[in-house]
């Protein structure tokens, strides 16, 4: 049985790499993997999935959906079991290629990163991995590898389950993001969020489901005349559709703070055209043109990534349009090859110069460890793109050399500088426009000549952030001045270390969190920085930490009820993580849990663990920052009943009766008010109760029979008190 599955998983993988392997090149891959399934026997990965028919399947993931080579299927089939091949590195060498083995070597660094041990960033991630990977395909396969486990994550162990969603949504998700392989990244995101806000992924889910014919009609209403209006033109394309992904449906929900049914672009329209070489351009620009005869445009919404790609590749024309019914229409436009760059990557576009295998994949590797290793933003770079519209809020200037820059409206000479090299902005003084000498602040307009004039002795300074508009100069400018503020905070650190040892008072996290909280600094670094530029004075850091303790903490006779009366009585209805047993805990005040609603623990430095809501506000900065403190949760039965607050917010028509009918399902429900604040104004009513209940399914009862009073607009759970 087993052997039948590897079989199939090898055949597909041959299949997937039709057009990045070579004939001759296939004993090679099988080589690989009967060397694999020696080294890799029955073993099991996290997923509980057999650990080669894992590697097959990030194999084929990386020969059919990225598009990569022999050298990268090679090492996706060993980047498993590298350590226990039974042969040595120069065997693999031999056989391989010296390549195959650097991957291997640099995967086995990579893998040896424990990011849930570490509070890293996206940001931080990234860095990390380029620091330890040569090769970008090390990246590439460990992106791939969690897409994999992800795919078969409801095989994984229910602890494992929360850690490796919100780790994958926050880390590998904006690393696929940055290098253009947006269906991966589409479908990271889509696979974390059912397990970090299930709730709100089911409801999306189910109305996606409930208006899938309305939306065919529209879809059908709408490519039907726009079908018939292109051949007309004599057009060869093919219309594709695509629903939006839930993941991004909730995010504009939430942004824009909307219902679902106000979302207006839930779907977009993908005009590929079978076109080549230099007609690309031209024919996607027709296309448009009948596109916009047809349907009324947004000119705010055009997006022209034709004339000026992005970094990682990625060409199309989109706009938005007015389609049947008054609908909201996203088209995208591009031909086939775009289609497919944007499908897999920069690596689709050998296929379409004849190379096979990994020839012709130097340049494209080369720029994807440029995208890596730039520090620029492209998310902030893209949303200010999209606020400013094209064109009206741009400028095209021209350097001495005559090579066109683009930039955004409002850009300075500064920017322009920053814009050619960091070296050159750092340096900057002033400039020269059109011949005339001018100021690093002056804004530039369209068709300038700009000339960079410098000095060995600037540097950048505190106040240019006040005046430059690109994203580029904002980042190298906070880059250079942080890069001094880090050395200042590093020796601030070693200085109170020094004084603390002296005061026999122990360095640690609590120490610094009381400063912290006194101070009401964000981070330990403003504390080190200001204890190194003398603005805070030692002594006056002894004596908040020497302060009498009963003195400074709160009050027992206001503090220790409440514990009791609302802390405690839950001990007995929550288990959590068993290496936790025995730990004081509480739940949130940020969200209110309420029995039966899906949690999770996280660890604080001195309040025990709080349990929050799984779609708690704080819940993904806490996943994204603090991954290593967050621990599983689950409620389970008890004899008695526990009470929970929970805070409702209501909405409706002023009527006098209005608050009385609300009491009455009260007083129904058999619940304990905690609070009731209502106004009426101008012939709306707004309320905000706070009532206790024992479980999520009474508060939902409760919540659907207030929605269902005559005059009730809505009432909704608030997160907080």
């Amino acid at each position: 049985m087993e052997d039948n599955k590897i079989q199939s998983g090898y055949r597909a993988l041959l299949r997937a790499s039709r057009n990045s392997v070579a004939r001759e090149e296939i004993p090679k891959i099988r080589r690989a993997l009967d060397l694999a399934i020696g080294a890799c026997g029955g073993n099991v990965i996290l997923t509980g999935e057999m650990e080669i028919l894992h590697t097959l399947s990030v194999a084929r993931i990386i020969a059919g959906e990225m598009g990569l080579g022999l050298t990268s299927i090679i090492t996706a089939i060993l980047h498993d079991s590298y350590n226990r091949l039974g042969i040595s590195p120069e065997e693999l060498e031999k056989e391989f290629g010296k390549k195959v083995v650097e991957i291997l070597n640099g995967f086995s660094r990579v893998t040896s990163i424990d990011s849930m041990q570490s509070s890293y960033q996206a940001e931080n991630f990234r860095k990390l991995l380029l620091s330890l990977a040569d090769d970008v395909r090390v990246i590439l396969i460990k992106l791939v590898e969690r897409l994999e486990y992800m795919r078969n994550i409801d095989l994984a162990p229910e602890k494992e389950k929360m850690p490796l969603a919100s780790e994958t949504y926050f880390l590998y998700a904006p690393l696929a993001h940055r290098l253009g392989f947006y269906n991966i990244k589409s479908e990271m995101e889509d696979l974390a969020v059912r397990y970090i806000e299930p709730e709100q992924y089911r409801f999306v889910e189910s109305r996606l489901k409930q208006t899938t014919a309305s939306r065919n009609r529209l879809i059908r209403d709408f490519s039907t005349p726009l079908q018939e209006k292109l051949e007309k033109q004599g057009f060869q394309f093919i219309i594709k559709s695509r629903t939006k992904s839930i993941h991004s449906i909730m995010l504009k929900m939430k942004k824009q703070g909307v219902e679902f049914e106000e979302v207006y672009d839930l779907f977009a329209i993908r005009i590929v055209i079978d076109s080549q070489g230099d007609n690309e351009k031209s024919d996607c620009w027709r296309a448009y043109s009948v596109v916009t005869d047809l349907y009324q445009p947004n000119p705010s919404r055009l997006r022209d990534w034709i004339s000026v790609p992005k970094s990682n590749g990625y060409e199309s024309l989109h706009t938005t349009v007015v389609g049947p019914r008054g609908k909201w229409v996203e088209v995208q436009i591009r031909s086939a090859r775009m289609d497919e760059i944007a499908e897999k990557g920069l690596a689709a576009h050998f296929k379409y110069k004849g190379i096979k295998g990994e020839g012709g994949l130097d340049t494209w590797l080369s720029k994807m460890r440029e995208i890596l290793e730039s520090p620029e933003k492209e998310d902030n770079a893209f949303l200010d793109q999209v606020r400013s519209g094209l064109y009206t809020d741009e400028v095209f200037v021209f350097t001495p050399k005559g090579d066109l820059r683009q930039l955004p409206a409002g850009a300075t000479v500064l920017d322009f500088a920053f814009d050619i090299h960091t070296a050159v902005g750092s340096s900057c003084v002033a400039g020269k426009v059109n011949g005339k000498n001018v100021t690093i602040r002056h804004i530039l307009q369209n068709g300038d000549h700009v000339d960079i004039i410098r000095s060995k002795n600037q540097k950048p300074k505190q106040d240019w952030l006040s005046f430059v508009v690109t994203n580029k100069a904002k980042t190298k400018i906070k880059q250079v001045l942080n890069e001094e503020r880090v050395k200042a905070a590093a020796e601030g650190k070693q200085i109170l270390m020094r004084r603390l040892k002296n005061w026999k008072i122990p360095f640690g996290d609590a120490v610094i969190q009381k400063l912290l909280n006194h101070f009401n600094f964000k981070t330990a670094q403003d504390l080190y920085y200001l204890v190194e530029t003398e603005k805070i004075e030692l002594l006056d850091i002894k004596e908040i930490l020497l302060k009498d303790e009963s003195s400074t903490g709160p009050n027992p006779s206001v503090a220790q009820p409440e514990k009791e009366s609302v802390d405690v009585q839950y001990t007995d209805f929550l288990i959590i993580q068993d290496s936790m047993e025995g730990l004081d805990y509480r739940l949130a005040k940020c969200c209110n849990p309420v029995f039966g609603d899906a949690v999770f623990g996280f660890v604080t430095i001195s309040e025990g663990i709080k349990i929050h809501r799984k779609g708690c506000p704080n819940a993904h900065n806490m996943m994204a920052r603090y991954p290593y403190r967050v621990i599983s949760a689950r409620w389970t039965k008890t004899k008695s009943s526990p009470s929970f607050i929970a805070s409702i917010k209501i909405t409706g028509i002023e009527d006098a009766g209005i608050v009385n009918r609300i009491a009455d399902i009260i007083s129904a429900y058999n619940l304990s008010i905690r609070n009731f604040n209502y106004n009426m104004d101008e012939g709306m009513f707004e309320g905000l109760l706070n009532i206790m209940v024992p479980n999520n399914d009474v508060l939902h009862g409760f919540i659907k029979k207030i929605q269902s009073l005559k005059g009730i607009q809505k009432a909704t759970r608030l997160n907080s008190e």
